[in-house]
């Protein structure tokens, strides 16, 4: 994580003074600031900070009492802020926000921390909070959609406000997404709470606090090639709406129909937002809702046109089988009031009881913090200091590991429940061994590494039969793998619906009865349900 080397020269400069709220600490270890005694006169000094910058302290870490730049080992630095985590808490504050940097020779390189501290515990989210993948083919303004959205400010005809999602250069570059994005925005007494630059952490961090109600946007990819990782957004993360998007002067394109296909797939309430009306004619634009109408009655849906009926409708009759049209340009802002209405309005459903579970879809390594895995919370909560289970690691072991803090757009919390997207620092693994497809569960669960299970699939499309040994990739949860079917009877037709067995290639993962999943190989694909693990 690199940092702004302003931010320490500012405390630096303005010193630990009498009544002040900058404090120099090189370093805290367990053994002696949570000792008896020493933690409340430490926690009593923090508040003390606190309270004299007006609820904010800041503690720069890694420098001598009189502002010397020292610089700590990495394993000391991760050490000390979990100390002073613990000594916010006692004081009834928390780690906002650190900004970290290395110093001094590259072989014994150390690091040095500016801790941003505020009063008041780490807070938790509303259990309100929604999660909406988009989809949709490339071009048709998906990302341009979702960063007016966020916030609030309209394109300016070049896909300007997609920046405001896409974190790759080549991304931005190319005007292309290639992976996975994510944006959030929220709502309050008010109305709308949008970012007001999105490219500051700090600002993500802020809706998280300033809002009563949030959305959360997982943005897929709308290039062909990268269908695997449109699968992965769809599948793998715990959605409680899909938003396809189709462009007025393109229309529905086979890309929209096989997204559309995967969203039915995963039983998902979908919504459709026809995107650049400003781009066409009136006419044009209610010739495209029209096919939008036809495609969605095709597959056995029911349209619902906003323009006729009004969001309320929209909000009431939304479902698998019912789906609500929107008419937009993120242009001229058209549609996207109606857009606000209905995501403010939107249910949560129905969030996944049991015990905790999380599957892995991205991991990196933090300085001064250690490995971080990402994901959506499948189901029950996790809280900073609990024990987890992670795996199945190749040879099909789990390992306890530990949870070191939470982050949820960039804001601390304390807690995450299901449906809720965050990053999990984890004490006792390297970054380099945890892999997409793996699982977080408690650490008292007995799980059991799965290479093979059987399932009901039905075939949705494939230019011949389906035999023994057919070899695609499977969609599981965040698992992407290479698997071979037996499917009972020798064969499977395109249409058919059927039994097989299902065997991972080269690794195995945690399967459960009842999960849903989509395989695809070239242009074929189909979907399934675990019906039994081996």
């Amino acid at each position: 994580m690199s940092a702004d080397r302003a931010l320490l020269d500012e405390a630096l400069e303005r010193g630990e003074e009498e009544g002040g709220n900058v404090e120099f600490k090189e370093r805290l270890t367990r053994a002696v600031h949570l000792s008896d005694g020493r933690m409340e006169s430490l926690a009593a000094q923090l508040r003390h900070r606190v309270l004299s910058g007006d609820g904010v302290a800041t503690y720069v870490v890694g420098v001598t009492d009189d502002g010397g730049i020292a610089g700590i080992p990495p394993d000391d630095f991760s050490e000390t802020m979990d100390v002073l985590s613990l000594l916010a808490e006692e004081a009834g504050a928390h780690i906002e926000d650190v900004e970290t940097w290395g110093v001094g020779d590259s072989a014994e390189r150390g690091l040095v921390g500016v801790a941003t501290i505020r009063e008041g515990a780490m807070l938790d989210v509303d259990d309100d909070h929604i999660v909406v993948g988009t989809a949709g083919h490339v071009d048709h303004g998906k990302s341009t959609l979702v960063g007016s959205l966020v916030t609030g400010q309209a394109d300016n005809g070049n896909g300007g406000t997609r920046s405001f999602l896409d974190v790759q250069p080549h991304e931005v570059e190319r005007g292309l997404s290639a992976d996975l994005s994510y944006a959030v925005y929220g709502f309050s007494d008010d109305g709308p709470v949008h970012m007001r630059n999105p490219h500051r952490k700090s600002d993500r961090a802020q809706i998280v606090q300033e809002a009563d109600r949030l959305v959360s946007f997982v943005d897929t990819v709308g290039h062909e090639p990268w269908l695997r990782t449109t699968i992965r957004g769809l599948v793998g993360q715990r959605l409680d709406y899909g938003l396809l998007v189709v462009a007025a002067d393109d229309g529905p394109t086979r890309t929209t129909r096989e997204h559309l296909g995967i969203l039915l797939a995963m039983e998902l309430p979908t919504v459709v937002a026809i995107t650049k009306v400003d781009a066409v004619s009136e006419e044009r634009a209610a010739e495209v809702e029209r096919e939008v109408e036809r495609l969605l009655r095709d597959v056995g849906r029911t349209p619902l046109s906003v323009e006729r009926h009004g969001v309320d409708a929209a909000v009431d009759e939304i479902s698998e089988s019912v789906v609500p049209l929107f008419l937009t340009s993120a242009v001229t802002m058209d549609g996207l009031d109606d857009l606000d209405r209905l995501f403010e309005s939107l249910p949560k459903r129905s969030a996944a009881e049991g015990d905790f579970k999380m599957y892995i879809d991205r991991t990196y390594s933090v300085t001064g913090v250690g490995a971080v895995a990402s994901g959506t919370v499948n189901s029950g909560a996790v809280e900073a200091g609990d024990k987890l289970l992670l795996g199945p690691m190749s040879d099909g072991e789990f390992r306890e590991v530990e949870v070191r803090s939470i982050e949820m757009h960039y804001h601390r919390v304390d807690r995450a429940n299901a449906g809720r997207i965050v990053g999990i620092a984890l004490k006792g693994v390297r970054e380099s061994e945890i892999e997409r497809g793996m699982v977080l569960l408690p650490a008292d669960s007995e799980p059991t590494a799965v290479r093979e299970f059987e399932a009901d699939v039905m075939v949705l499309n494939h230019p011949t039969r389906i035999q023994e040994g057919y070899e695609p990739v499977v969609h599981l949860e965040t698992i992407s793998e290479a698997a071979v079917f037996h499917p009972d009877g020798g064969r499977l037709l395109p249409g058919d619906t059927g039994t097989t067995r299902v065997e991972f290639k080269f690794r195995p993962y945690f399967v459960e009865e009842g999960q849903r999943f989509v395989f695809r190989e070239g242009r074929s694909k189909g979907v399934g349900t675990v019906t039994k693990v081996d």
